[in-house]
């Protein structure tokens, strides 16, 4: 299969998640910039990377160690890209491995503070000094660099704890630049943004939130939208975004599996209706998920008992469409040719 081309650059930076505590940090840093920045699991595809069209990608850290069988990866066409790759951590020893370096477990590992050396500043540190105190979180080690890439800071117990590949426009970072603990670390990812990704300051929450607005406009039309509410902050921003897109025509639905809390139900109902202004409907499907659940012990079996939702739903939406006609199609479900279901991709 051909690489899908990138479009256009678009200016923001895609984070490949691997699992990292800090991944929504680095996130948060990003944004501070003034950039936009979108994260993407480990499991996401290829393709998906692609149509972000990112100025520059960074791949986080994260728990699991290299040598696992089963440690997270990603596509290796994200190098033919041919846009600036910052790995941090884990994502440093990924590629170190993938470009036939040598990653091996550390003696004691590396923990909390140590001081950083900087002997080739590159782009990267360009404006800092000389030593920094970093932050460390890593039992595995780079023994054996890959072909190719050269040491750019060192500390007392890792001899490779930064390096870089200036042909791929690789930079690789044992430490963590996201967490305050480091010194100059966001001198460091403005530094990956502004002199290697040449990305743009133009991005701040205000406009996020009028562009998400008119796009939604326009896609939904005069059409209605049903969307599945959980109570979390992922449904509930998108119910905030969309209710002020399309008003009355969004059609929110809580479906009470009888596994929430005492009266979660109605304390959510209450909160969407009081400082959203959104009137939640709510389903208690509690009778029939408890009975699909009944002498279900297996994590994988209960969560296919869970499909019921879709039928509580497919109930939900005799109020709006008489003749429900199910097409699924990620990452709504399609009722008829005038009423589309957002719905989180966890809930159906």
């Amino acid at each position: 299969m051909k690489n899908p081309k990138l479009l256009p650059e678009k200016g923001s930076i895609a984070i490949i998640d691997f699992g990292s505590q800090y991944t929504q940090l680095i996130a948060r840093r990003i944004r501070d910039l003034g950039v936009f920045s979108t994260i993407l699991s480990w499991e996401s595809s290829f393709q998906e990377l692609c149509e972000l069209s990112p100025a520059g990608i960074i791949l986080s850290g994260g728990p699991s160690s290299i040598l696992e069988e089963s440690a997270p990866t990603f596509d290796h066409r994200i190098f033919e890209l041919g846009v600036p790759i910052l790995g941090i951590c884990y994502g440093y020893q990924w590629i170190a491995a993938h470009f036939g370096g040598k990653v091996e477990k550390g003696e004691q590992g590396e923990y909390g503070r140590t001081s950083l050396s900087i002997i080739n500043p590159t782009r990267l540190f360009e404006g800092l000094p000389s030593h920094l105190t970093v932050w460390n979180s890593h039992g595995d080690r780079v023994s054996v660099l890959p072909e190719d890439f050269e040491v750019i800071a060192f500390t007392a117990d890792e001899p490779h704890a930064a390096i870089f590949n200036l042909k791929k426009n690789i930079y690789c970072l044992q430490f963590h630049p996201e967490v305050t603990h480091t010194e100059h670390g966001e001198k460091i990812l403005a530094n990956f943004l502004f002199e290697i990704c040449h990305a743009k300051a133009n991005w701040n929450l205000g406009s996020f939130i009028e562009e998400s607005v008119e796009e939604i406009k326009r896609k939904v039309g005069k059409e209605r939208v049903i969307l599945g509410i959980s109570g979390g902050v992922d449904s509930s921003v998108t119910a905030a975004l969309i209710h002020k897109a399309i008003g009355e025509r969004l059609y929110p639905i809580f479906v009470d599996t009888g596994l929430l809390r005492k009266n979660e139900a109605q304390i959510i109902s209450e909160l969407m209706r009081r400082n959203l202004g959104i009137k939640i409907h709510c389903f208690d499907a509690s009778k029939e998920f408890l009975t699909k659940l009944r002498n279900v012990a297996d994590p994988e079996k209960k969560g296919r008992s869970l499909a019921i939702c879709l039928f509580v739903f497919s109930n939900a939406l005799h109020k709006v469409s008489e003749k429900p006609n199910f097409l699924r199609k990620e990452p709504y479900i399609r009722i008829s040719s005038k009423v589309r279901i957002l719905v989180e991709k966890g809930l159906a």
